[in-house]
Protein backbone atom coordinates (compact mmCIF):
# COMPACT_ATOMS: atom_id res chain seq x y z
CA UNK A 1 0.00 0.00 0.00
CA UNK A 2 2.87 1.92 -0.23
CA UNK A 3 2.38 3.12 -3.91
CA UNK A 4 -0.27 5.37 -2.60
CA UNK A 5 1.60 7.66 -0.60
CA UNK A 6 4.22 7.32 -3.26
CA UNK A 7 1.98 8.40 -6.07
CA UNK A 8 0.18 11.39 -3.84
CA UNK A 9 3.93 12.76 -3.91
CA UNK A 10 4.58 12.45 -7.56
CA UNK A 11 0.89 13.55 -8.03
CA UNK A 12 1.95 16.75 -6.15
CA UNK A 13 5.72 17.10 -7.33
CA UNK A 14 3.82 16.80 -11.27
CA UNK A 15 1.38 19.41 -10.79
CA UNK A 16 3.44 22.07 -8.84
CA UNK A 17 6.53 21.36 -11.82
CA UNK A 18 3.83 21.42 -14.63
CA UNK A 19 2.11 24.72 -13.29
CA UNK A 20 5.64 26.25 -12.48
CA UNK A 21 6.38 25.69 -16.42
CA UNK A 22 2.76 27.19 -17.33
CA UNK A 23 1.22 23.48 -18.30
CA UNK A 24 -2.39 22.95 -18.73
CA UNK A 25 -2.39 19.88 -18.78
CA UNK A 26 -0.55 16.77 -17.86
CA UNK A 27 -0.75 13.86 -20.11
CA UNK A 28 2.56 11.79 -19.41
CA UNK A 29 4.52 11.22 -16.62
CA UNK A 30 7.95 9.39 -16.91
CA UNK A 31 9.44 7.34 -14.24
CA UNK A 32 12.67 5.44 -14.16
CA UNK A 33 12.85 2.64 -11.94
CA UNK A 34 15.79 0.47 -10.67
CA UNK A 35 14.47 -3.43 -10.52
CA UNK A 36 14.82 -3.11 -6.75
CA UNK A 37 13.04 0.18 -6.19
CA UNK A 38 9.93 -1.83 -4.82
CA UNK A 39 7.43 0.41 -7.25
CA UNK A 40 4.78 -1.40 -9.35
CA UNK A 41 4.02 1.04 -12.22
CA UNK A 42 0.09 -0.51 -12.42
CA UNK A 43 -0.51 0.45 -8.87
CA UNK A 44 0.61 4.08 -9.21
CA UNK A 45 -1.60 4.40 -12.54
CA UNK A 46 -4.50 2.95 -10.60
CA UNK A 47 -3.71 5.24 -7.85
CA UNK A 48 -3.29 8.07 -10.04
CA UNK A 49 -6.20 7.77 -11.74
CA UNK A 50 -8.02 7.96 -8.64
CA UNK A 51 -6.04 10.97 -7.18
CA UNK A 52 -5.83 13.00 -10.57
CA UNK A 53 -9.56 13.78 -10.62
CA UNK A 54 -10.37 17.43 -11.08
CA UNK A 55 -6.54 18.18 -11.68
CA UNK A 56 -4.38 18.88 -14.52
CA UNK A 57 -3.03 15.49 -14.41
CA UNK A 58 -6.29 13.83 -15.05
CA UNK A 59 -6.16 11.25 -16.97
CA UNK A 60 -2.49 11.03 -17.19
CA UNK A 61 -0.45 8.25 -17.85
CA UNK A 62 2.61 6.44 -16.03
CA UNK A 63 5.27 5.54 -18.18
CA UNK A 64 7.82 3.42 -16.57
CA UNK A 65 11.57 2.14 -17.79
CA UNK A 66 12.83 -0.04 -15.67
CA UNK A 67 16.96 0.26 -15.35
CA UNK A 68 19.70 -2.70 -15.78
CA UNK A 69 20.94 -4.05 -12.15
CA UNK A 70 24.62 -3.03 -12.25
CA UNK A 71 26.91 -4.89 -10.23
CA UNK A 72 30.97 -4.84 -9.46
CA UNK A 73 32.18 -8.90 -9.12
CA UNK A 74 34.42 -9.17 -5.91
CA UNK A 75 36.74 -11.59 -7.76
CA UNK A 76 37.15 -10.25 -10.96
CA UNK A 77 36.78 -6.88 -9.95
CA UNK A 78 34.61 -5.47 -13.57
CA UNK A 79 31.87 -4.11 -13.78
CA UNK A 80 28.58 -5.08 -15.60
CA UNK A 81 24.92 -5.62 -15.64
CA UNK A 82 22.78 -8.80 -14.66
CA UNK A 83 19.08 -9.90 -14.64
CA UNK A 84 17.05 -11.08 -11.44
CA UNK A 85 16.87 -14.75 -13.33
CA UNK A 86 20.71 -14.49 -13.95
CA UNK A 87 22.59 -13.06 -10.81
CA UNK A 88 26.24 -14.41 -11.53
CA UNK A 89 28.89 -12.20 -12.95
CA UNK A 90 28.75 -12.06 -16.72
CA UNK A 91 32.36 -11.97 -17.29
CA UNK A 92 33.25 -14.83 -14.73
CA UNK A 93 30.12 -16.23 -13.19
CA UNK A 94 31.21 -15.21 -9.57
CA UNK A 95 27.93 -15.09 -7.09
CA UNK A 96 30.34 -12.54 -5.12
CA UNK A 97 29.04 -9.21 -6.50
CA UNK A 98 28.41 -5.53 -5.04
CA UNK A 99 25.71 -4.09 -5.99
CA UNK A 100 26.44 -0.66 -7.93
CA UNK A 101 22.45 0.45 -8.72
CA UNK A 102 18.82 -1.29 -8.47
CA UNK A 103 17.03 0.89 -6.25
CA UNK A 104 16.32 4.05 -8.16
CA UNK A 105 13.03 6.00 -8.39
CA UNK A 106 13.34 9.00 -10.26
CA UNK A 107 10.34 10.90 -12.42
CA UNK A 108 12.31 11.40 -16.03
CA UNK A 109 10.12 14.26 -17.59
CA UNK A 110 6.72 14.94 -17.74
CA UNK A 111 4.55 15.44 -21.42
CA UNK A 112 2.44 18.42 -20.81
CA UNK A 113 0.26 20.64 -23.10
CA UNK A 114 0.78 24.21 -22.96
CA UNK A 115 -1.42 26.61 -23.98
CA UNK A 116 -2.32 24.00 -26.20
CA UNK A 117 0.39 22.65 -27.70
CA UNK A 118 2.40 19.34 -26.79
CA UNK A 119 5.43 19.61 -24.77
CA UNK A 120 7.99 17.82 -23.12
CA UNK A 121 9.70 19.33 -20.49
CA UNK A 122 12.58 17.74 -18.37
CA UNK A 123 11.68 16.97 -14.77
CA UNK A 124 14.80 17.26 -12.47
CA UNK A 125 13.95 14.32 -10.97
CA UNK A 126 12.70 13.17 -7.64
CA UNK A 127 14.76 10.19 -5.66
Amino acid sequence: MHELSITQEILRYSIEEATRQGAEKIRAIRLRLGPFSGIVPECIQMYLDLLSEGTIAQGARIEAVTLPLKIRCRDCGREGEISRSRIACPFCGSLRLQVLSGKEFLIESLEVDIHGNQSAPSGDGME
